[in-house]
């Protein structure tokens, strides 16, 4: 199955298996943010659940 960008995801993490390795996006129809901490304040404390590492 061939992977097609979502212009909607813009991502730049090149070791994620749903990264469009040719551009900036993903190849999700949609991903799932979450956070691991209990009171997040800044962008560092979110996180892309959705992330699976390139093998």
């Amino acid at each position: 199955m061939e992977k097609r960008k979502n212009c909607s995801i813009n991502c730049s993490v090149k070791q994620c298996a749903h990264n469009m390795e040719s551009e900036n996006f993903c190849t999700l129809e949609s991903i799932n943010v979450g956070t691991h901490e209990p009171d997040p304040k800044v962008p560092e404390c979110v996180d892309c659940n959705s992330f699976t590492k390139r093998s």
